[in-house]
């Protein structure tokens, strides 16, 4: 299982945790306000529209995604956020690829190369590591949910690049334009999915045995809990007798 799939699995955990923490609220309200410049109208605006979802999908107050989305289009006076990534390299020679949103860049690159070298790893230059990486449409779907013969028939008929078969989940990639259309095959078939995102999946990924990985999912957690970073991404692979060795060290 590759490096996205498994903080996926890791964040699922963590999401009741952070939605207390208001966590979940602030990066969507921010997705929202960045995904309403182009337009405030989620018909004409995809990354709008999967904003809006995960909005809904968090329980999130009508007034305050309606607020964001205005915030956006510039009816209503708010912060200027910029998006942008930071690259760098973490145990065992993985790569990480970081999303950013912030309202101001020395500041948060100054705080990303801080624990990039406190936790086992250190800053890239720009486009270092990034050309590991694709940006993909990604959906998970849980193994029981579906017959595999039945899903690679609905997902590449709607269009979907590849559906691959894990010990758990389904993982359904698509290019990003066909993203809408895959996500949406499998919601008029009832098909309930675990995961559905825009995404950077790695072309290639590293193996880490027990020290390694556990200081790689310190790094993302870390990574994860800073504000300005919307999302994570890395190339680590680390087997299921790995993980469970390295939860239960956690845990104990």
């Amino acid at each position: 299982m590759g490096g996205h799939s498994h903080w996926a699995t890791i964040k699922r955990h963590k999401s009741a945790q952070d939605a207390k923490r208001g966590k979940i609220f602030t990066r969507i309200i921010r997705e929202l306000t960045i995904a309403a410049r182009s337009g405030g109208d989620p018909d004409g605006n995809p990354r709008l529209r999967l904003a809006i979802a995960k909005a809904k999908e968090a329980n999130m107050p009508g007034d305050t995604m309606k607020k964001a989305i205005q915030r956006g289009t510039g009816e209503l006076p708010g912060v200027s956020y910029e998006e942008f990534t930071l690259e760098g390299y973490g145990p065992g020679g993985t790569a990480l690829l970081l999303e950013i949103t912030s309202d101001n860049r020395n500041r948060t690159v100054a705080e990303i190369r801080s624990l990039f070298t406190k936790n086992h790893g250190n800053m890239a230059e720009a486009g270092a590591v990034a050309w590991q990486f694709q940006k993909k449409g990604l959906v998970t779907i849980e193994k029981e949910k579906i017959k595999e013969d039945d899903l690679l028939t609905l997902a590449l008929d709607a269009g979907a690049e590849d559906v691959k078969v894990g010990e758990k989940t389904f993982e359904v990639v698509t290019e990003t334009q066909a993203f809408d259309s895959v996500k949406k095959a499998l919601a008029d078939a009832k098909i309930d999915t675990s995961l559905a995102e825009i995404t950077f999946i790695p072309q290639n990924t590293v193996r880490l045995e027990e020290k390694d990985a556990e200081q790689m999912l310190k790094l993302m957690e870390i990574m994860d809990e800073h504000d300005d970073v919307q999302k994570t991404h890395a190339n680590f692979d680390i087997s299921d007798e790995v993980m469970e060795k390295v939860a239960a060290a956690a845990a104990g």
